[in-house]
């Protein structure tokens, strides 16, 4: 898979103390760089998913189940054909997809659509001359069902729980014992948490065009943030060979998870223009992504801590129940952060799964942590109140040297300087003691919580060529969801190769390029990008070479190689061109140390005393995340990470009808996601850090620690101001109204 003519492989099993990023002599690797793809954006240029038109395509439209469990007895196709416009009805029960598929996987997700497993799962695509007739003629299409049992009500069924297979994350851990911990405690809490599901919500809808090329190929056109396995995934649901399957993702309107894997207007699409044999597109309804792609699962948290009365934890117990489908594994990882960001010798973290009718659950940004440290954080806090301690004292002193189950030291780690820094930045020293302090009819409150997010590198691949006019372009399947790439890996060629970046060209998400992790667990700029940089290193040498000068002599500048009291144009020194490809992968550092991104959330809220509104006044976010890249775009990932925590902490409720499991609030104007008024002013600081366990440009992961602990922040804030402690979230008026003070 990994083989494009001259390539620079690297395993990471030693650390790499040394970066060609660190010289700076381009000076543009750091600053804030506008984004390169900017300009297109903005003018409506740049080309998505839905977007793309060929010759005599057809529209189609999907048809959802109108059951939540049984099976499809027929569908009367004959009855929509006759409608003007109207091509066919195309379905096929074995090979249509039930299920979005997980991020990663190469496997063909759940397939067979004729048994109903949820409300809204998909079993034909209409196609018409026009979408608005191919709408219509869904829109009427008759289904006959066989209605069948379901189970849709989690507290119902949550006796009946499942012990999932391991993912990245076991499902089951123990270290000690928590229960005699707990019991020989001077000090101890045991409460629950309970967060709804979720769903992704970007703005862009799932969306394929299918066009099957005159060799037999299938090129698809499609919204999705990991083509490389992505196309594999839809190859194996079609049953072709995965090099006739090929995935363009040029622009993505953001993912958050909910792209990580195909969904199952890609299948549909290629089949019906396998069968037409025209091209076909299919963009989603808003309405069915929120039905049919993936959500964040519901979850019930059991968060158990103990400690000495100095503060010193002795114990952590996290035990979480969330739900899927029974044909699915996937479970949400709750306590993935929970493994490594405390002291304490005993520990319990185990996630069961409850099986429902819903639609499937999956990755969404930061999962795990998200909600984890919801409960961790928050229960953190109520512990800390308990023992008589400072919030961020209880964390300092539970601070561990080196990680707390595998005995092996962090690759780099500041979480004591994130919180001391970000206390004195954001006035925490003001913060008084919970319900005292008012402003007018708003009870105002302070709250912080710890960030982690472990760093992930993955195998992945670039190609970079540099053209005689001393310009360069960079190849890679890597994809951009709006997080920067394209910007961000021309900063990384830029600097190393001296060649500016308004003069190298980028093409990505595109599977005839060298393959790639994608965007996903925020590895993708520290994998692509180590891709690209050991592509230019290796050109870098071969310039030396041609220059007659050592690498060492050798500098790149401003599109000049300078070396033995010479300057000479690069692209003179490339003959007919130079190409090289860079290949990295995780090696033993992975094993030989935890590497994680931390930081620490602050937020001051105000809660009106007599209607119980919240108002986020304040937020600060100060993060460690080895190099920063580009200073825009990774303050600009904290930002949106930030706003996730107050939309999860104070108004994201994805609603299932406990009669049937059918999403209630399915679109965004009954999902709430936090709108400009419900975001304050937010203050992102990075502390200088790398990590040269890492990879070679030693930057970690940073678009979903933004998200980690924001949201019980916020949740602390509240009680800080209010004294109310609300453990079922999000924490909304009618669960705050009962305590607040008699007006």
């Amino acid at each position: 898979m990994f083989g494009f003519g001259t390539t620079n492989s690297l395993t990471m099993d030693k650390p790499h103390p040394e970066s060609l990023l660190d010289t700076g002599v381009q000076g543009v690797i750091s600053r804030p760089l506008d984004r390169v793809d900017g300009p297109l954006k903005v003018s409506g240029t740049a080309t998505y998913a839905a977007e793309y038109a060929f010759d005599n395509m057809a529209y189609g439209v999907l048809v959802g189940a109108k059951i939540s469990a049984g099976k499809v007895v027929a569908i009367d196709a004959d009855a929509v054909r006759s409608i003007p416009g109207v091509i066919d009805v195309v379905t096929d029960f074995d090979r249509f997809i039930r299920v979005a598929a997980q991020g990663g996987a190469t496997d063909a997700p759940t397939q067979g659509v004729q048994d109903i497993a949820f409300f809204g799962q998909i079993v034909a695509i209409v196609l018409a001359e026009s979408f608005e007739v191919a709408r219509d003629a869904a829109q009427r299409l008759p289904i006959t069902y066989e209605a069948g049992d379901g189970q849709y009500d989690f507290a119902a069924h949550k006796d009946e729980t499942r012990k999932p297979a391991d993912d990245a994350t076991k499902a089951h851990f123990a270290q000690g014992d928590v229960d005699k911990a707990m019991a020989d405690a001077p000090v101890g809490i045991d409460v629950t948490y309970v967060t709804p599901s979720q769903n992704s919500a970007a703005m862009e809808p799932h969306a394929s065009t299918a066009v099957w090329e005159e060799d037999g190929s299938l090129s698809l056109y499609g919204a999705y943030q990991m083509p490389t396995s992505d196309a594999q995934q839809l190859a194996k649901s079609l049953g072709v060979s995965p090099k006739k399957v090929r995935i363009i993702a040029r622009y993505i309107g953001g993912g958050f998870g909910s792209k990580l894997g195909i969904a199952p207007e890609s299948v549909a699409a290629a089949i019906a223009a396998k069968q037409l044999g025209r091209p076909v597109k299919a963009v989603m309804a808003r309405q069915q992504v929120f039905d049919a792609t993936i959500r964040r699962s519901n979850t019930e948290q059991r968060m158990r801590l103990a400690a000495h009365a100095d503060g010193r934890l002795t114990a952590i117990g996290h035990e979480t129940l969330c739900s899927n489908q029974s044909t699915e594994d996937y479970f949400e990882p709750a306590g993935i952060g929970t493994h490594m960001i405390y002291s304490g010798e005993n520990r319990l973290i185990t996630h069961d799964l409850v099986d429902l009718n819903f639609v499937v659950s999956g990755s969404m940004r930061a999962p795990g942590e998200a909600v984890g440290m919801i409960a961790l954080e928050c229960a953190m806090d109520e512990l800390a109140e308990k023992l008589g301690l400072d919030p961020i004292e209880l964390r300092r002193i539970n601070d561990p040297a080196q990680d707390p189950e595998k005995d092996v030291p962090f690759s780099s780690r500041m979480l004591t300087r994130a919180l001391d820094e970000g206390a004195e930045r954001f006035g925490w020293g003001k913060r008084r003691k919970a319900g005292t302090q008012r402003d007018g009819e708003w009870l105002v409150g302070m709250g912080v919580a710890s960030a982690v997010r472990g760093n992930m590198l993955q195998e992945s691949s670039a190609k970079v060529e540099i053209h005689p006019d001393g310009t360069a372009t960079v190849a890679s399947a890597m994809t951009d969801i709006g997080t920067g790439s394209y910007t961000i890996l021309a900063q990384i060629a830029s600097e190393i190769l001296g060649i500016p970046v308004e003069a190298i060209t980028l093409s990505l998400g595109d599977t005839n390029d060298p393959p790639a992790a994608g965007s996903g667990g925020s590895w993708g700029a520290a994998s692509a990008g180590s891709a690209v940089y050991l592509a230019c290193e290796m050109l870098r040498g071969k310039l030396a070479k041609a220059m007659d000068v050592s690498e060492d002599d050798l500098t790149l500048k401003d599109g000049q190689a300078i070396g033995a009291n010479r300057s000479t144009p690069i692209g003179e020194l490339v003959g007919e061109g130079l190409e090289a490809t860079g290949h990295i992968k995780p090696g033993k550092q992975e094993k030989l140390t935890t590497q994680a991104s931390f930081g620490a959330h602050f937020a001051e809220v105000a809660v009106n005393v007599v209607t119980g509104e919240v108002r986020v006044r304040r937020m600060l976010g100060v993060f460690a995340a080895g190099r920063v890249l580009n200073a825009k775009t990774a303050r600009s990932q904290c930002l949106g990470g930030m706003t996730f925590g107050i939309g999860a902490a104070l108004t994201e409720d994805l609603i299932h009808d406990l009669r049937n499991g059918k999403l209630v609030n399915r679109d965004l104007a009954e999902y709430h996601v936090p709108a400009n008024a419900d975001v304050p002013q937010m203050g992102v600081h990075f502390l200088d850090e790398r990590d040269i366990h890492a990879n070679p440009i030693h930057a970690k992961g940073i678009g979903e620690l933004g998200i980690s602990g924001a949201a019980a922040a916020v949740a602390n804030a509240v009680y800080n101001a209010t004294g109310v402690r609300v453990r079922d979230f999000p924490i909304t008026l009618d669960k705050l109204l009962e305590g607040l003070p008699t007006v």
